[in-house]
């Protein structure tokens, strides 16, 4: 049985927080759909002392941010974009629309099509996340979304450059300087000066998803992206430094970042924890990620790799480095996580700012039924049917009038009906099932 050699809150407490913030999110949120504008720039003024004439950046605006970059910083935003556009064209490449005879005369198929308007949103906070507006915006341009509006809080009292920047390159039509639960709210309900999206995308801290929770369904979301988690698999091929410098490097994220090492080496579990408490004496982050690694993480040994592959199916957590020597079982055998790093020349960096794939992930479990962002996300798939000739409507007609007949649904019979008559010649009275024809005809 796994052993808990560090175990940060219980999970009575993770959620006596979460209720906390669930109750604060569900008041912001009201108070913005009464009150519009008015609420929006309250909030933005308590919460991060920013209440400009307005939110939406102006064309002389976004220049003014974007001249404040510098020539290196833009080459190697474009070199990040241009890595996440390949890929995000190569899986829309994967979509197809689609069309097939069934049946002779009965054609069935279905569309790819992207919604109409998007809200991105990118954090900031103590990190601004430029990386986040090549995420969704990219991806959200390359599904066709015909309008894309970004939003990121102020940094400095002010917009962020490259924030903007990547948030133009990337294609995005509207530029907000607006932050958390106000940003989010404001995109999916609507102000007097922000139209409503219909579909809200991008990570954010715990406030930020839980807003994206309790907006779902007026407005479509992405995923439940909460506050970052990592995970290391890692067994004794490795070395402590590597797998303690892969866990503080996420945990710096925030307060509530989950880190956790799921080993079958105590050598190496021992070794990492000595290491972490090496390393939070030197990183310049460790204020932030220390809090994190005290409340939020974890060190589980497993007695072998069927057992590590076990707890890691049940704790799902959004990033998973694995560093092993069998590194391909772990990709081949893995079904619940968020994106998987695969051997000790990759990280979760890599795939949070350039990589290419998207660093948009389920947390809290939720790789247990979504994945992350991508193209996919933007697009709807509907279907459509056409039936061509005579003997089509008659045939299926008369299978779909029984079997509205079979659930007592009598009106629905009746559209099969009508076509039966019509198309096949067939006398069936108002109200009544067609008749049953042997299999064969």
């Amino acid at each position: 049985m796994a052993e808990y050699l560090k175990r940060g809150k219980p999970a009575e407490a993770r959620a006596e927080d979460d209720a906390k913030v669930r109750a604060t999110v569900e008041g912001i949120l009201a108070d913005i759909e009464a009150r519009g504008d008015a609420a929006v720039r309250d909030l933005s003024a308590k919460f991060d002392g920013y209440t400009p004439e307005a939110f939406r950046l102006t064309d002389s605006e976004i220049e003014a941010a974007m001249s404040k970059v510098s020539d290196r910083e833009m080459a190697d935003i474009r070199f990040a974009q241009d890595q996440i556009r390949r890929f995000a064209e190569v899986q829309k490449s994967s979509m197809r629309d689609v069309e097939v005879e069934t049946l002779p005369g009965v054609i069935l198929g279905h569309r790819n099509i992207p919604v109409n308007s998007v809200g991105c949103y990118v954090p900031g906070g103590k990190f601004p996340m430029v990386a986040s507006a090549h995420m969704s915006v990219i991806t959200a341009k390359v599904a066709g979304v015909s309008r894309i509006v970004a939003s990121a809080p102020p940094v400095g009292g002010k917009p962020h450059p490259a924030i903007v920047a990547a948030m133009k390159e990337g294609g995005a039509d509207e530029i907000l300087v607006l932050g958390g639960v106000q940003a989010v709210g404001a995109m999916a309900l609507g102000t007097e000066t922000i139209a409503p999206v219909d579909m809200l995308v991008g990570p954010g801290n715990a406030f930020v998803a839980e807003a994206k929770r309790q907006l779902f369904g007026r407005v479509g979301i992405d995923l439940f992206a909460g506050p970052t988690e990592t995970m290391v698999i890692a067994d004794d091929t490795v070395d402590a430094e590597l797998v303690a410098t892969d866990l503080l490097g996420q945990a710096e994220h925030g307060y509530n970042s989950p880190a956790c090492l799921i080993t079958n080496s105590r050598k190496l579990a021992e070794a990492t924890l000595a290491e972490i408490d090496r390393l939070l004496g030197i990183l310049p982050t460790a204020e932030t990620a220390s809090v994190s690694w005290r409340d939020y993480g974890d060190v589980i040994l497993c007695a072998d790799h069927d057992e590590m592959l076990r707890v890691s199916e049940e704790m799902a957590y959004e990033h998973v480095q694995v560093m092993t020597d069998r590194d391909d079982w772990f990709l081949e055998n893995m079904t619940n996580y968020g994106a998987l790093f695969l051997g000790p020349r990759t990280n979760v960096a890599n795939g949070d700012k350039v990589i290419g794939t998207n660093h948009t992930l389920p947390t809290r479990r939720a790789g247990r039924y979504t994945g992350g962002l991508w193209v996919g996300k933007f697009l709807k798939t509907h279907s459509y049917q056409r039936v061509l000739t005579d003997e089509a409507a008659t045939l299926v007609g008369e299978y779909g009038s029984r079997l509205c007949m079979l659930e007592g649904f009598v009106g629905h019979a009746e559209q099969c009906n009508i076509r039966v008559r019509r198309y096949g010649g067939v006398n069936v009275p108002y109200g009544e099932g067609a008749p049953y024809r042997q299999a064969a005809e």
